[in-house]
């Protein structure tokens, strides 16, 4: 099925709307919802309102809850999400943690107890835009673990995303890192399973723990685990995560003396440094294209797949998804409209054309 952006965000924020939000919250959820499934993330776009809509009815999603201020002390700033939308409360925190750091040139930025923040990136943009540099640690609680530590057979902790991002002169040479710890993302795993696909090769193991690539063993019960990038670097890097973020923020870590309820809950450690803190900007700018153009000129290994840096490929998915629209396999459509089915909405009152086959 293929959609254009504008209609998939439409349908989105329906949902959303229908769901419970209030407007400016449907609509800014749907927006980032829809830039994942822009930048070529499908695993934290429009796939995700399903288990938003289930969440909700559970209890464990509350729509429109304030942000709450823990602590503001200058460079230091916390906030709790009191279980919101995290995409609205991460983007609510940045923009203040932002405005705090072009007045300080320095600001540590915890946010705590956030329903599902969604794709992290999206955050490093935020800070992209303000020409400022961010670090973005993140983890996942109020779930059981998804991911088994380096020589282990079973999950002990989550996904843990890391995202740094570097602003460059010119917006197409911006420096964005977005990545899970974990090999793949569950998400991910999520989409391929929708799609009857199978995983990269060192994804996953099952219940026994041995080697798979069908990524429905993160869907059975007891459930498979997926297994940390890079072996040891990628999970002492989630663990870190893990501590950095629970330390700072006060938030649960996903050790089982805490509430494991069902829901998605995350707490991001963000630290924003505004290059003009040390001068000599036109420098470092100079210096920072330079680079980037030498990593670019790279002799690339196949002629067809040129050198990248970190933000290249969003920007390529982009272009392509905004012009042809956006793929919605099959199993993700059918789960779409269940969920606007659950919250009382007529699709046919959205005047959304019919998806058809994609080529």
């Amino acid at each position: 099925m293929t959609l254009s952006h504008e209609k998939l965000e439409e349908l989105a924020f329906a949902i959303l709307e229908a769901a419970g939000s209030a407007p400016l919250e449907a609509r800014t959820v749907a927006a980032h919802l829809l830039q994942a499934n822009l930048s070529g993330h499908d695993s934290h776009g429009v796939g995700m309102l399903p288990t938003y809509v289930t969440n909700i009815a559970k209890g464990l999603l509350r729509p429109n809850s304030p942000l709450e201020t823990v602590s503001d002390q200058g460079n230091f700033l916390l906030f709790d999400g009191q279980r919101g939308y995290g995409q609205v409360a991460a983007k609510s925190a940045m923009e203040r943690g932002i405005a705090r750091c072009k007045e300080n040139g320095l600001v540590l930025l915890g946010l705590r107890n956030a329903h599902h923040i969604g794709r992290v990136g999206s955050y490093g943009e935020q800070s992209l835009a303000a020409g400022l540099i961010s670090l973005h640690f993140v983890n996942v609680a109020d779930h059981a673990p998804l991911v088994a530590p380096f020589g282990g057979k079973i999950a002990r902790y989550g996904t843990n995303p890391l995202c740094i991002a570097v602003p460059a002169p010119n917006p197409d040479d911006h420096l964005l890192l977005d990545m899970a710890t974990s090999k793949i993302a569950l998400g991910k795993a999520r989409v391929a399973n929708n799609k009857g696909q199978q995983v990269p090769k060192q994804s996953l193991i099952d219940t026994e723990g041995r080697p798979t690539r069908d990524p429905s063993v993160m869907f059975s019960e007891p459930p498979g685990a997926l297994l940390p990038f890079g072996e040891h670097k990628g999970y002492v890097l989630g663990l870190l995560c893990e501590v950095l973020v629970t330390a700072l923020t006060g938030g649960p870590s996903i050790q089982p003396g805490n509430r494991r309820g069902g829901g998605i809950i995350n707490h991001m450690l963000t630290i924003l440094i505004d290059p003009a803190i040390y001068g000599e900007q036109e420098a470092i700018r100079q210096e920072i294209s330079a680079l980037i153009a030498y990593i670019r000129a790279t002799p690339p290994a196949q002629t067809d797949c040129p050198v990248m840096v970190p933000g290249d490929p969003e920007r390529q998915r982009r272009a392509i998804r905004r012009s042809t629209g956006i793929v919605i396999e099959k199993n993700t459509w059918t789960e779409l409209v269940e969920a606007a089915l659950s919250v009382g909405l007529n699709l046919d009152d959205l005047n959304l054309t019919e998806p058809q086959p994609s080529p």
